[in-house]
């Protein structure tokens, strides 16, 4: 169950909010516990044990850790967490990449095992993980009460596709959250705005882009391998974005507040920008415990690029079991490397907009990789973007693609990747500040156009919807 399916808004939502109104205290735990089961196994059924099981082991270990210390305790924590997560979404990759050494001195291969990849399990490790370290840094107390730990890992607004919540961020709400008319207000109003982003932007355009990332590679043109490239760093973000958004307003409609996962990661001017602007929940969790751990940049020059390679490569072996993924997380990793050692200091004194058209060339190549299945797939289509291509335009067409819907998602989405809606919340402030008849009625008319346009998201969102239209989850492989 995805958060854009007709069975979570015309179903599951409205029952689990209506019967939320009946409890408090620790029997509301206790019943969002259960709505979160439910919605997990509704998708995974058999595999759903694999969370199970990951909440009773990390609840055992934070109590085993409760005081700190205990290295070895702690070591065994994370090693049995990781081996969970490897074995479900590594076991293939691992086999493959001794296949290919066996390959090379005449060995025979290994069978390559077809293991299923739980949903989500890579945020809920994650998740994990990040408690039984904090536990043992004694960042944060253990979690004694069974139901309010398992509520932590399973909460279903940000189970399956983040962001990470980290425990000691979280901790104090799961005692007690409640809910005002405001806080469900403005939860709405976000996860409105989020399901527009997936369902009305993300969707459309990511129909175009699946269509052009499925052109026969001698059939490419130059305009056909930037359009896919184009569209596909629209659908990411918003998509992506959009499902954070809805997992923070659903947050807010039961009281909690999470940290904001992403800031407008286009408007960077540099790698190093985008990187506290995109997946900010992720960026910090490597931060917090990997990079700083490995000494940071608080040791040489040398030993900091090795660190910022070794983190970036296990960021993008996060996201995918995929040759793909490690190379687009080092190529990352690599412009990091070069904007510390000194390109980051000729990007301060270049014009603004040279910095800007930098980082989005970086960005747009790297989600190359990102999309495509195979680095030689990869190859072709950056090939195409440098004007290699073989295509002769005639069978396969840039107006194919570009229809009415797909235009207008793509400037809706262009404008949209800006901070244009703070900068309209700024411009409501000046307007409606004071007293009088005057800023009443511009305060009153605000209002009505604001609930107004969010009322409008939701019907169209809701209409594409129920008419079966392209609804991917792209998330099923992280």
């Amino acid at each position: 169950m995805v958060f854009s399916s007709p069975i979570f808004l015309f179903a599951f939502l409205p029952v689990v909010l209506g019967l939320s109104l009946l409890f408090r205290g620790r029997a509301a735990n206790a019943f969002l516990l259960c709505a979160s089961l439910v919605f997990y196994f509704w998708g995974e059924t058999t595999y759903g044990w694999v969370i199970v099981a990951s909440i009773a082991f990390n609840y055992g270990m934070g109590l085993a850790l409760a005081g700190g210390g205990r290295r070895r305790l702690v070591a065994f924590a994370i090693f049995a967490n990781l081996a969970l997560l490897g074995w479900f979404k590594y076991a293939a990759l691992a086999v493959d990449g001794v296949n290919r050494v066996l390959a090379v001195f005449g060995g025979k291969g290994l069978a390559v095992p077809v293991v299923h990849l739980p949903i989500g399990i890579s945020f809920f490790t994650f998740h994990a993980l990040s408690y039984v370290i904090d536990t043992h840094r004694g960042r944060t107390p253990p979690q004694k009460n069974f139901v309010d730990f398992a509520l932590y890992v399973t909460l279903f607004p940000q189970l399956i596709a983040g962001p990470i919540v980290r425990y000691h961020d979280i901790s104090a709400q799961l005692h007690e959250h409640r809910v005002g008319a405001d806080g469900f207000a403005l939860g709405a109003q976000r996860f409105i705005v989020g399901l527009g982003k997936k369902v009305l932007i993300a969707n459309t355009i990511g129909r175009a882009a699946d269509a052009l990332f499925a052109v026969p590679s001698k059939e490419l043109t130059p305009s056909l391998a930037w359009a896919a490239a184009a569209a596909y760093t629209l659908q990411i973000y918003y998509d992506f974005s959009g499902y954070s958004d809805m997992a923070i307003g659903l947050g807010r409609m039961f009281g909690l507040r999470f940290l904001e996962n992403f800031d407008y990661p286009y408007v960077a001017e540099s790698v190093t920008e985008f990187w506290r602007r995109w997946h900010i929940s992720l960026s910090r969790w490597f931060r917090d415990y990997l990079y700083i751990p490995l000494g940071g940049n608080r040791t040489t020059p040398a030993r900091t690029y090795v660190n910022l390679v070794v983190v970036f490569f296990l960021c993008g072996l996060w996201h995918g079991a995929s040759y793909t993924f490690v190379f687009w997380g080092l190529y990352h990793g690599a412009f990091l490397v070069l904007e510390r050692a000194g390109v980051g200091a000729l990007l301060e004194r270049a014009p603004r907009i040279l910095r800007h058209a930098y980082l989005l060339l970086v960005v747009i190549v790297g989600w190359v990789f990102f999309r495509t299945d195979s680095l030689a797939s990869a190859w072709t289509y950056l090939e195409a973007m440098a004007g290699h291509a073989h295509g002769t335009g005639r069978v396969f067409r840039l107006s194919q693609y570009l229809n009415d819907e797909v235009l207008l998602a793509t400037a809706v989405g262009v404008v949209g990747a800006a901070p244009v809606l703070p900068w309209l919340g700024g411009l409501r402030a000046g307007w409606v500040s004071g007293e009088g008849p005057r800023r009443a009625a511009l305060r009153v008319g605000w209002d009505v156009l604001a609930l107004s346009a969010t009322g409008l998201v939701l019907l169209g969102s809701a209409a594409l919807l129920a008419s079966g239209t392209y609804n991917p989850f792209i998330y099923f492989r992280f």
